[in-house]
């Protein structure tokens, strides 16, 4: 049984802290002349290792993920001030739910927090139009201010976090 010292649980911690009080990620896909395309959307994860979204499945990073599932996501606080920034960075393989696994998945697909919209298996089925797409996180990173009291080293930097880990 291998142990997380008290340093590297500092830094699972402020992922799972980021990763809870943030609604909107960007979710960072490739468009096929190789150029990255950002979208903000609302998501909600579920046990710190699958990032869900609600998509139209025509849109532009739907059929970026259709064509290349590795994604890149961000979780950070747009409303933080300069110098008090936490993000997470995910690295993620990301798919459309089949309509036989929308049972299954649906309830901790979604939250209503922010008003939120929670959808059903029936909402996302046969000719609905929105359909439900997944990142499942394959790695994680956290950016860490330069000053941060224990992990900053003088400049602003990503560093290894596991908000798995509890």
């Amino acid at each position: 049984m291998s142990t997380v010292s008290s340093g590297q649980a500092v830094l699972d911690e402020m992922a799972r802290r980021v990763i809870d009080q943030n609604l909107y990620m960007v979710l960072g896909t490739l468009d096929p002349d190789g150029q990255p395309r950002l979208s903000p959307v609302y998501f909600t994860a579920a046990r710190y290792e699958d990032f869900y979204w609600v998509s139209l499945p025509e849109s532009h990073h739907s059929g970026n993920v259709a064509e290349r599932p590795e994604v890149r996501i961000v979780v950070f606080d747009s409303s933080s001030p300069p110098g008090a920034s936490e993000a997470v960075y995910v690295s993620a393989s990301a798919r459309m739910v089949p309509e036989e696994e929308l049972p299954r998945v649906v309830d901790e697909a979604f939250r209503t927090a922010g008003g939120a919209v929670r959808f059903t298996a029936e909402d996302l089925s046969s000719d609905a139009r929105l359909w439900l797409f997944v990142a499942h996180a394959t790695s994680y990173e956290v950016h860490v201010r330069g000053r941060h009291p224990t992990h900053g080293r003088g400049y602003d930097s990503r560093q290894s976090a596991d908000p798995r880990r509890v």
